[in-house]
């Protein structure tokens, strides 16, 4: 695990004022769909059908995502911080 991570767990970093991308595409049927990235983290995108649902939800996928970083010992940059690793 990175030095920056040791001391901080999950809920520290839940509780973190990400930077929330949103925005409305798309599916393959034509239909439109909303979605949230999050800036700290390039590779989060939750999609659902309506943006209630998408911000209603989004933190289940969340708290999965950094479960898996934090386990894996990934660099995890916080919000208002750089981007470089």
């Amino acid at each position: 695990m990175s030095n920056d991570n040791v001391n901080k767990d999950l809920d520290y970093y839940m509780n973190l004022d990400w930077t929330l991308i949103e925005g409305v595409d798309l599916d393959f049927n034509g239909n439109p769909y909303h979605y949230i990235e999050i800036k700290e983290i390039p590779s989060f995108a939750f999609c659902a059908k309506t943006r209630e649902k998408a911000l209603e939800n989004y933190k289940k996928q969340l708290r999965l995502s950094l479960m898996l970083m934090l386990e894996d010992g990934d660099h995890i940059t916080e919000p208002g911080k750089e981007t470089t690793i």
